[in-house]
C-alpha cells in the first residue's frame, strides 16, 4: 500500500472506529508502518479519529523526528515500542472502548479475569483472532514508560510461543495491532465483543476446555 493509499486507509479505519462508538471526542490513535527506512504515520495528538484529514497525519522517522504533517500523538513513543517488538505487526490501534476500559473498573472479580489475561477463552472466535490479552498497570497517558512494559510483555509472549496482539492499558484501553488498519480494527472489534459479552453475562460463561483451545490451534493455528 503506497503512502497515499495508506493515510486514505487510516482516516477510513478512524472514521469506522468513531461512528461506530469505538472512539469518541478526541481520544484514541493510530499508526502504521512505512516501508523500511521511511517511518511511520500517525494520528496528530488530539485529533478526532471521526475527522482524520489524509495529509495532516503525522510523518515521523523511524527514531521518531517528525518529517511532516501535524505533532504526533503523545502515544508515539507506545507505537514506536509495540513495533520494535513485534515486527509483524504494520498498524497499532488504540482506542478507549467502553466495556474494555469498564473491565478494568469493575473491581476484583468483576472485572478482568486475570492480570495476565483480562478475558478468559469463552468463545474460538476470541481465542482465534485476540488471544491472551494482559493487563498493563496504570500510568498516566502518554508515559514512555508504558512502552517498556509493553515491549516486555510481547517479548514474553513470543518466548512462550503464543505471540500477542493487545494489550489493555489500564483505565485507558487497549492496544491492538496487525499486519493492517482492517486487521487490526477487526482484532479491536472482536476484542471488545468479548469484554461486552464478560460483563453482561450472569453468571459467568465457563471459559472453553483445554480440549476445545487446542483443537482450536490445530485446526486453525490459534495461538493460545
Amino acid at each position: 500500500m503506497n503512502h497515499t493509499a495508506l493515510r486514505e486507509e487510516i482516516c477510513r479505519v478512524g472514521r469506522s472506529l468513531f461512528e461506530r462508538g469505538y472512539v469518541h471526542a478526541t481520544a484514541g490513535n493510530i499508526s502504521a508502518r512505512l516501508p523500511a527506512g521511511e517511518g511511520f504515520l500517525i494520528t496528530p495528538t488530539d485529533a478526532c479519529l471521526g475527522q482524520l484529514q489524509a495529509e495532516r497525519l503525522a510523518h515521523v522517522a523511524d527514531d521518531g523526528t517528525p518529517l511532516g504533517g501535524d505533532r504526533a500523538s503523545k502515544t508515539l513513543v507506545l507505537h514506536r515500542r509495540i513495533y520494535a517488538a513485534a515486527p509483524e505487526a504494520q498498524c497499532v490501534i488504540h482506542t478507549h472502548s467502553t466495556h474494555l476500559v469498564a473491565l478494568t473498573l469493575a473491581g476484583p472479580g468483576l472485572g478482568v479475569w486475570q492480570p495476565d489475561t483480562i478475558l478468559p477463552p469463552i468463545t474460538p472466535y476470541f481465542v482465534m483472532k485476540v488471544g491472551r490479552v494482559p493487563l498493563i498497570a496504570y500510568h498516566r497517558p502518554g508515559d514512555p514508560a508504558v512502552g517498556g512494559l509493553v515491549a516486555e510483555a510481547i517479548t514474553q509472549a513470543r518466548q512462550r510461543g503464543a505471540p500477542l496482539r493487545a494489550v489493555m492499558l489500564d483505565r485507558l484501553g487497549p492496544n491492538v495491532w496487525h499486519d493492517s488498519p482492517a486487521s487490526a480494527m477487526a482484532t479491536l472489534e472482536e476484542l471488545e465483543e468479548t469484554a461486552r459479552l464478560w460483563l453482561m453475562s450472569t453468571p459467568r460463561p465457563t471459559p472453553l476446555d483445554a480440549a476445545q483451545i487446542d483443537e482450536l490451534r490445530q485446526r486453525f493455528g490459534a495461538t493460545w
